[in-house]
């Protein structure tokens, strides 16, 4: 049963197949028990989806069937079930895309990001947020803090893996972080490491605007790798020390090497981005010699409420991301700004129920 005037009927856009996405009307999902409507209030546009909407396929994720994209989402509640006893209608909340099993070996020790069965929007076969309304269990809604606007809310969701990767490398309070790819992950990573304390923050891309942006959020060193080498601008930062903790965001086989070489003596490599092939050449003597601690990142676990209240507290102004807005009926749109325009464009957003005045 549909209450508080919510529609019989919404507007999805769909990915049929690469490069081609259409609006559609569907109906608005029915919603069990422990669920929430969330009426769609943001969107932002991530690499996994400009990577569907091109190749129609992330890795071992293939788009069989027509799909609707995003994950990094926020919105208003419109509709509670009958044992919802958290939200109410007209919440602000930000939505947790993942939703484990939560009865696997993984789920039970709290590593639920490793869950088998997770369904994660946006990753075939379940739809994502480039829709009005979504149904989400409760157990992955989270309250927008009042100072966080629904925008800013969605960085929540490349946030969190920025968190991961700071609790999984386990950073520490002055300490130096190099953080190699500037996307929308190693930029919330920078906030990410600040956040954890670390206190020189050293970024690389090949991107003005990018490093720029590092700048912006907190980062104390920009790399560009256009007109610097990496190796040599780390060493005379650091004084020839080396860095505690390598990032790489960028899935960049040259930068994954290049992060590893960049450790000190006991220092950790965090893995976030995914190379397009699989097996890459490392210094394997030096991670031996140096005890070089190498960790992988996949999404994140319980960083969702704790992402939120760190962005709500940051001095970083959030704001200074969204380059670009689209209405739903632009999301190929939205997908194109986002695929091509790497020099222009930081964070895309599309908005589901139109854009803000």
């Amino acid at each position: 049963m549909m209450t508080n005037n919510t529609p019989e009927m919404m507007n999805i856009s769909l990915l049929n197949k690469p490069f081609d996405m259409e609006m559609k009307e569907v109906k608005v999902p029915q919603i069990g028990a422990t669920d929430v409507l969330v009426k769609v209030m943001a969107v932002g546009v991530c690499g996994s989806d400009v990577h569907y909407y091109e190749h129609g396929r992330v890795g071992e994720f293939v788009v069989e069937k027509p799909l609707i994209l995003g994950h990094e989402c926020s919105g208003i509640v419109a509709d509670v079930g009958s044992d919802v006893t958290n939200f109410k209608v007209g919440d602000r909340v930000a939505i947790e895309p993942g939703v484990p099993c939560g009865e696997c070996e993984y789920c039970k020790s709290g590593k639920y990001n490793l869950c088998p069965d997770v369904e994660f929007l946006a990753t075939p076969p379940i739809d994502g947020a480039f829709s009005q309304y979504i149904s989400h269990p409760e157990g992955f809604l989270f309250h927008i803090p009042d100072t966080l606007s629904y925008e800013e809310a969605t960085l929540n969701e490349p946030f969190s893996v920025g968190v991961q990767a700071c609790k999984r490398a386990n950073v520490q309070p002055g300490s130096t972080v190099v953080i190699m790819g500037m996307g929308p992950v190693g930029l919330m990573a920078v906030v990410a490491a600040k956040a954890f304390g670390a206190t020189k923050i050293i970024v690389s891309d090949l991107e003005k605007i990018r490093l720029d942006e590092a700048l912006k959020l907190g980062a104390t060193h920009a790399i560009n790798i256009k007109e610097e080498d990496v190796a040599t601008r780390i060493n005379e930062i650091t004084k020839g020390k080396g860095v505690n903790y390598a990032f790489e965001t960028a899935g960049n086989p040259i930068a994954l090497q290049n992060a590893l070489a960049a450790l000190n003596n006991g220092g950790t490599l965090a893995i976030v981005g995914l190379p397009q092939q699989e097996n890459i050449e490392l210094n394997i003597p030096f991670i031996a010699n140096h005890e070089i601690n190498i960790v992988g990142i996949f999404r994140y676990a319980n960083t969702y409420d704790m992402g939120l209240e760190m962005l709500a507290s940051t001095s970083a102004d959030l704001n200074t991301m969204f380059t670009d807005a689209y209405d739903l009926s632009e999301a190929k749109d939205a997908m194109e700004q986002a695929r091509t325009n790497k020099s222009g464009s930081l964070k895309v957003m599309v908005y589901p129920n139109g854009k803000p005045e």
